[in-house]
Formats: C-alpha cells, sequence, structure tokens
C-alpha cells in the first residue's frame, strides 16, 4: 500500500485556501509567534548541552559551576516559559478569530442560498456544522501552531544539540523513524475517511432528534415513543461506531510512538554504555545526550498524533468549504435595473417550474393577476398555488417561460427592489427570538416607533400588544411560542402593513386559527388587500368568493378562472370543490343534530 505524506496532494489546496482566505490576514500575530517559537526551540535544545555542560564541570571539580550552573537553567527555563505563554496568548487570539469569521462567512453564504439548496439537509443537521466541524478545524488550528510549529522547532533545536554532541549516537536513535511513518500515514489516511462519515451520521442523527422532538405531540398521540427512541437509540449506536473506530485507529498510535521511542532509547543506552565503558566517552556525553533524546519524545510524539488530527480537520474543512462554494442558482443578472411598479400587473407567461427532473409542478402556466385587485388561487393540495405564489418573489425560478412585474421580466431587474416590492403572509408565521416592535419592524428597515404602532393599529395587534406589561418590548420568544397563533398572525400582519408593498402574497393565512381570531384577522387582511394587487390562496373557498378573479388550478395546470358566480354556473372544478367544502362544512352539524 502506497504511504500517505503528512501534506498530500488533496490536503496541499485545503491548507493554500485556509493560509490565503483566513490566516494571512493575521500574519502579523503570526510572525510573533513564529518568533516565539524560535525562541522556545533555541531554549529547549539549549537545555541538554547546559547540562552535559554541568555533569563535565562537576566531574572535573570545578565549584564554579555549582554557582552559575543553577542560575542558567533558572534563565534558560524562564525564557522559554514565558515564550511559551506569549505563543498561546496569541495563537487562542488568532484561532478563536478565525473560527469566529469563518462560522459568519459560512453562515452568510448559506442565508444567501436559495430554498431549494437548503432544503437539501435539514436545519439541525446545518446548525452541526457550527459545532462538531468547526470544533475539528479549531483543534488543529491550534495544533497546527502548537505542535507543527513549535513542536518542529523544538525537535530539530535537540536534533541538532544531539548531533552536535554524538552524530553517530543520533544515526543510531533515528533508525526507528522510517519504520512507524508508514503505519502513522496509513492510520491518518483511515482516521479522514471515518471522520468523514463521522461528522455526516453526526448531521443526521441531530435531525433526526430534532424532527422527533418537534413532532412530540404527535408521537404521544399516536403511541409512537417506543419507534422514536428505537430509532434515535440506532443512529447513535451507529456514531458510537464510527467514534469507536476512529478512537481505535488514534489508539494505535500511542503503541507505535512508544514502541519507537523504547527502541531508540534501547539502542542509545547499549551505543552509548559501551563507549563510556571504553573511555571514549563521559558520564556528561551520557546524561547531556539522553536529556535531549527524552525531550525529543513528547514533540514527536506530538508530532505523530498530529496527523490523526489533521485528517479529522481536513474532513470537516473539505464539507466546510463545498458548502461555501455552491453559489446560489437565483443571482442578479449583470447590470439588473431596480423593478419599477406602476400598477403592479402581474404575469405568468408559458410558466414551466420543476422541482427535479422527474418532479414536475407546474406546465404551462399562463395568467394575468390584474394590477390593484384580488385573485384567488384555488386547488387541492399539490395542485401547484404555493409554487406559483413562490415564483413571484424569485423564491424559485422558472423552468421555462417567464414571469413579469409591469411588464419586465423579474429574472432583469435587482432582487432587493423586488422583494422591498412584495408582503408575505403566510400560515407559517416567523417570529424570531426579539421584541414585538423589532419583529414588525423587520417590515420596513428604518420604521419609527410611530410606523411600527400604526401597522400593529392596522393589523388589530395594538390592544393585545399594550396588555402585555412591557408592550412592544416583550420578547416574543424563540420561533414566536410565547405567542398565541392569532396573536403571531397579527403581528405578521403588521409587519406587512409596515412594508406596505404594492403586491401582497397571502398563503392559507387564516386557517388555522380560532373562529375569534380569524375574524380578526380577516378584517386586517381586508384593510391591507385595499388597493393592491394581491394573490391569495385561501383554505376556505368562502374567504374568496369575493375575489376579483378565481383561478383553479389542477395537477400543476389552471383548469379554470372567473368569478365565484361564473365558476359556480359552469360546474367545473371550481364547483366541485364548491361543493365538497358546503358538505364537509355541513356534516358536524348533522352528526350533532343525529346524536
Amino acid at each position: 500500500m502506497a504511504r500517505r505524506p503528512l501534506l498530500s496532494g488533496d490536503m496541499l489546496p485545503l491548507l493554500l485556501r485556509l493560509w490565503r482566505d483566513w490566516l494571512r490576514p493575521h500574519a502579523g500575530t503570526l510572525a510573533v509567534v513564529l518568533v516565539l517559537i524560535a525562541v522556545i526551540g533555541a531554549a529547549t535544545g539549549f537545555y541538554p548541552t547546559l547540562i552535559k555542560a554541568a555533569f563535565d564541570a562537576f566531574d572535573a571539580k570545578d565549584a564554579g559551576a555549582l554557582a552559575y550552573g543553577p542560575v542558567l537553567v533558572i534563565a534558560v527555563t524562564a525564557v522559554r516559559g514565558f515564550a511559551l505563554l506569549g505563543q498561546t496568548v496569541l495563537t487562542n487570539r488568532v484561532v478563536t478569530r478565525i473560527e469566529a469569521d469563518m462560522q459568519a462567512a459560512l453562515y452568510g453564504h448559506m442565508i444567501e442560498q436559495d430554498l431549494a439548496q437548503l432544503g437539501r439537509e435539514s436545519p439541525a443537521s446545518l446548525t452541526q456544522r457550527f459545532t462538531t466541524d468547526f470544533a475539528f478545524i479549531k483543534e488543529a488550528l491550534t495544533r497546527i501552531s502548537t505542535v507543527l510549529l513549535r513542536d518542529v522547532a523544538m525537535l530539530v533545536a535537540l536534533v541538532c544539540a544531539m548531533i552536535w554532541m554524538d552524530p553517530w549516537l543520533t544515526i543510531v536513535a533515528g533508525i526507528t523513524v522510517p519504520f512507524i511513518a508508514g503505519p502513522i500515514a496509513r492510520i491518518g489516511k483511515k482516521l479522514r475517511r471515518v471522520s468523514t462519515s463521522t461528522q455526516e451520521q453526526v448531521g443526521a442523527t441531530a435531525s433526526l432528534i430534532s424532527e422527533s422532538l418537534a413532532g412530540a405531540r404527535v408521537a404521544k398521540t399516536y403511541g409512537l415513543e417506543g419507534y422514536l427512541k428505537g430509532r434515535t437509540r440506532d443512529a447513535l449506536d451507529e456514531v458510537r461506531r464510527l467514534k469507536m473506530k476512529a478512537a481505535n485507529a488514534r489508539g494505535r498510535l500511542d503503541p507505535l510512538l512508544e514502541v519507537g521511542g523504547g527502541l531508540a532509547v534501547a539502542g542509545v543506552l547499549a551505543f552509548i554504555g559501551q563507549r563510556i565503558l571504553s573511555g571514549e566517552k563521559t558520564v556528561g556525553d551520557f546524561t547531556g545526550y539522553v536529556a535531549a533524546l527524552l525531550l525529543a519524545a513528547q514533540p514527536a510524539r506530538a508530532l505523530g498524533n498530529l496527523n490523526a488530527i489533521l485528517q479529522e480537520a481536513l474532513a470537516a474543512l473539505s464539507r466546510t468549504f463545498a458548502l461555501m462554494d455552491e453559489a446560489p442558482t437565483i443571482q442578479e443578472k449583470p447590470g439588473a435595473q431596480p423593478l419599477r411598479v406602476a400598477g403592479g400587473e402581474v404575469r405568468f407567461e408559458g410558466v414551466r417550474f420543476r422541482y427535479r427532473d422527474d418532479a414536475p409542478a407546474l406546465e404551462g402556466i399562463d395568467l394575468t393577476v390584474p394590477a390593484g385587485r384580488t385573485t384567488a388561487l384555488v386547488g387541492r393540495s399539490g395542485s401547484g398555488k404555493s409554487t406559483l405564489l413562490s415564483l413571484v418573489p424569485r423564491l424559485y425560478d422558472v423552468t421555462e417561460g417567464r414571469v413579469a412585474i409591469d411588464g419586465q421580466d423579474l429574472r432583469d431587474v435587482t432582487l432587493s427592489s423586488l422583494r422591498r416590492a412584495v408582503a408575505v403572509v403566510s400560515q407559517e408565521v416567523v417570529l424570531f427570538d426579539d421584541t414585538i416592535a423589532q419583529n414588525i419592524a423587520f417590515g420596513r428597515e428604518g420604521a419609527s416607533r410611530d410606523e411600527i404602532e400604526a401597522a400593529a393599529r392596522a393589523a388589530a395587534a395594538h390592544g393585545f400588544i399594550t396588555a402585555k406589561a412591557e408592550g412592544y418590548d416583550f420578547r416574543v420568544g424563540p420561533a414566536g411560542n410565547r405567542l398565541s397563533g392569532g396573536e403571531r398572525q397579527r403581528i405578521a400582519l403588521a409587519r406587512a402593513f409596515l412594508r406596505d408593498a404594492p403586491i401582497l402574497l397571502l398563503d392559507e393565512a387564516t386557517s388555522s386559527l380560532d373562529a375569534e381570531s380569524e375574524q380578526l384577522v380577516q378584517e386586517a387582511l381586508t384593510r391591507l388587500m385595499r388597493g393592491r394587487t394581491t394573490l391569495v390562496i385561501a383554505h376556505r373557498l368562502s374567504t374568496v368568493r369575493d375575489a376579483d378573479l378565481i383561478v383553479a388550478m389542477e395537477g400543476g395546470r389552471i383548469a379554470e378562472t372567473g368569478t365565484h358566480a361564473a365558476l359556480i354556473a359552469r360546474g367545473g372544478t371550481y364547483a366541485r370543490l364548491h361543493r365538497l367544502q358546503l358538505a364537509d362544512d355541513r356534516e358536524p352539524a348533522s352528526a350533532v343534530q343525529a346524536s
């Protein structure tokens, strides 16, 4: 089997990129670290020669050695100690800064990615990149300074001292190095492979745990605790198996290094012992040389373990850079112009869209959404309503055809101007763990407190907000869990009022609310829709009967369009949906009467 060097061809591009993008800005601090490392190496190499000189002086009955010997030892160790402290402090400063900068850059890239790209991995799996992967990267960056640089400097200084004291003895001590280098490289190769699998499995397990905890209500209702515990136990056991595999591989390094070191010391003892007995060498020669050999054991052992740590970090670094390098598919054209909204007419012309090659979602959509009017999209689940809505703010791009606002192809305008022209209120309200005021203020950057409160009043939210002790400074909790569903929805509406966008997208905004909350939200929605181009998806057809245009969809196509009265009279898709919903609404009442 071919040996894998410490810095193999596939590692070098990763390490060069790490230097170019992240380490080079700290070149000044790293230069100081290198100076301190040189001081540490020189002091370490001087130490055994000082011991040899002291023992030679004692052997020669030099009384002065008792005076200057201890002072020199204290001076050398003090210099080495303070250099070690400075190097550790500066290394930690650089490493923690690089870690934070890389995490911020990775998050910035991920939040800019398209929904389709983000959807390939669960949020828990993506979050795991910031913990497990960066733990490996941080450890490697630290070890590069403390091992690859400092310990190499120490080892070079000690080897130089050993050569100076006895070059032939140094050759004897170094005979074992080629025999242990090959196995160490092979162990490193295996560790990189296992580490990649472990990091992927940890991400999958984090996703599984997050998913099951989020579905705790359903799990308890359907008695799925046993199934979920078994599934999680299997996933955790796979993580354990991979970690054991890595630990066992790392565990083979210590015996290799121990045996190699033992063989080196044994060879030195046999060789130097024979030369002392023959009178060729002194006890000082023996003491100084063995001191150097023992001091060299620690950095040599650290370098032996470094390859394993580098392999694990490079697996994490490879995953991180691969994610950073994935360019968003939704991008602005060079020279894109700001969107100019006159009336706000939205046109879908020959639109086809596929999430994947084998998953057509929209086929041949030709639709004009009149400016300043309300257009309702109705149809069964999976008919393409939400997908059509998502094309307007360019959350996805059409596969064929085009979407235009006031005649401007959305792919020809800047993303920022397009999204400023659109407000979205959906069934799944997204609130961030911040104050109510801040969650409303996300609707428009730089909004004043008066504008925020005016938007809340328009959304029928001011009353419940001011009833709270903290008022607008009340923190909503993670995902808004300190508020009821109706309260969260009205905050989302206030955000849309504050945005004051000419185009409004409503995706089943009232479907999950109780009757009282639904009435309040519906009244606020009516005010919000007035004078805006509105595309609305409604679960209850009764909420869209007054729409200016109703579009019935089936299988990713438009089945029919018209007003409520015209579509009922036609007796087609919309009329069938309407009859089914009327039957569903009557059924509970019939059941009550029967009981």
